[in-house]
């Protein structure tokens, strides 16, 4: 692997944070979840990490990402051969940590990311990155002109950094295009939007949020016919998924929905069925 320096001017340091938080967790002798290839992307940028160390906020990723695993993991034990498409993918390693050997899998962001994910990732015969923004409708033609579906629309860490009507002619996009897909996507309430500025991770890179979302179904006033089918904050996580964490996470869990932070109660990772 070529030693780099990302153009920060353009792509966002925020597609670092949540590829370093899955390196650090792989180096811990029981990690939330094993990702060798994180570890090894991180060790090949030039970049300095250590100014993530030891944020709380690496955790949050951890456990948003389990959640968002677990989403992708239930949608192919349903659909085997179904589609996935990874909105504003940036470096991440989910299709090396879920892939089931017959998804079709596309991994979609801005021309900038994608040709940095390029030093690590290639193209196969289930798996395609196309460079594109979410906004573009010709990427979405591509994808409906090469997969039946079902499909599943992953953004993670993607959608509130769009502006409002961004975010709304995705939904459209996506809900026109590919009726009835899934889509799992984070949301930030006034709670946590008007305080990112103070966020241990967030205050530290350039990149901001521009879209806030009370209450995901309100997206349904958007797009009528819109389901959530789960909303969840960090502090509400599924019971199941809670119960497979250390003693000492799910201990910092429950103190943290004691204490019912804005912060915390106000960011919720969803998965919606579009109509």
């Amino acid at each position: 692997m070529d030693r780099m320096k990302p153009r920060l001017g353009t792509v966002q340091e925020t597609l670092l944070i949540p590829l370093y938080a899955r390196a650090v967790e792989n180096r811990r002798e029981s990690p939330l979840l094993r990702d060798a290839r994180a570890e090894e992307i991180v060790a090949a940028i030039d970049y300095d990490f250590a100014r993530f160390d030891g944020l709380p906020s690496l955790t949050g990723a951890m456990l948003r990402t389990l959640l968002f695993d677990r989403w992708v993991a239930d949608f192919l034990a349903a659909h085997p051969d179904g589609t996935v498409v990874e909105i504003g993918t940036g470096l991440n390693t989910r299709y090396e940590r879920v892939d089931n050997g017959r998804v079709t899998w596309f991994d979609l962001d801005l021309p900038d990311a994608m040709a940095l994910r390029a030093h690590f990732f290639a193209d196969t015969a289930r798996r395609t990155m196309i460079a594109a923004s979410v906004t573009d409708e010709a990427w979405a033609t591509e994808v409906a002109s090469r997969t039946d579906g079902p499909y599943l629309f992953v953004a993670e860490a993607v959608l509130p950094y769009l502006h409002e009507p961004d975010v709304r002619r995705v939904v459209d996009l996506l809900s026109g295009r590919f009726p009835g897909a899934l889509l799992a996507l984070d949301t930030a309430g006034p709670g946590f939007f008007d305080t990112q500025e103070q966020h241990d991770a967030l205050g530290k890179v350039a990149a901001c949020m521009h879209w806030y979302c009370p209450d995901p179904a309100g997206l349904a006033a958007w797009r009528p016919g819109v389901q959530v089918l789960a909303s969840h904050t960090l502090t509400s996580l599924p019971g199941p998924l809670v119960d497979e964490l250390p003693v000492s996470h799910q201990e910092m869990l429950s103190a943290l929905a004691a204490q019912r932070l804005p912060q915390a109660e106000g960011y919720r990772l969803n998965l919606l069925r579009l109509p």
